[in-house]
């Protein structure tokens, strides 16, 4: 998927179209953007695990570009937000409405 990493405005009709109300649309975007994050987050501990040591080798803190490359790469990828608004707008994210699904809301 080829998202900008610019700042961009959002229509609101679009944004609240595929729910029919705009602080629905934001949180199914906000709870994506959560799962996204997530999931970048595993990503890197796991590629960051790699270069874990029990001993502190000067040497190592300061020569480890392997490490460093691999931040600044997920440091340029696209925020999460921007992703999960991207995803929401081309109908990639799937949301339910737990109340429609039971027959009515709890009170």
């Amino acid at each position: 998927m080829a998202v900008k990493a610019s700042i961009e405005t959002r229509d609101i009709n679009k944004l609240s179209e595929p729910t029919g109300n705009i602080y629905e649309s934001i949180n199914v975007m906000a709870k994506r953007s959560r799962q996204i994050s997530s999931n970048i987050k595993e990503e890197l501990n796991g590629k960051l695990a790699e270069f874990a040591s029990t001993v502190d080798n000067l040497e190592e803190i300061f020569e480890n570009r392997e490490q460093i490359e691999i931040s600044k790469f997920y440091e340029r990828m696209p925020k999460p937000t921007k992703v999960a608004a991207a995803e929401f707008l081309e109908g990639k994210v799937m949301f339910r409405r737990p109340e429609e699904e039971e027959g009515g809301i709890n009170v």
